[in-house]
């Protein structure tokens, strides 16, 4: 894949739980989205108004958590993503 997010966007790729912390498989059809991925590719950065640009504080690898609603879902290769700016990522999973 040759993908490449433009100014502060970032790429990431769901990360799908099958099973409950308690051991329960919830079917297909009542899943709800994880809101928790992997960052494939990420932009050069905000620009300021004075014309810099602010290196993202996520990199590639980071696995993050971010709102249910938060961005764009693209496919890219058979493969389904979602763009999104850094803002709407609330944080880093370590």
């Amino acid at each position: 894949m040759s993908f490449r997010p433009l100014h502060d966007r970032v790429l990431i790729e769901r990360i799908e739980e099958e099973v409950t912390s308690g051991g329960i498989v919830i079917p297909d059809n009542a899943k709800e989205k994880p809101s928790r991925g992997k960052v494939i590719a990420v932009g050069k950065g905000k620009q300021l108004d004075s014309g810099d640009i602010k290196a993202l504080d996520v990199k590639v690898g980071n696995m993050v958590l971010f709102g249910k609603y938060a961005g764009t879902e693209v496919k890219i290769d058979g493969k389904e993503y979602i763009v999104m700016r850094e803002e709407d990522i609330m944080g880093i999973i370590e």
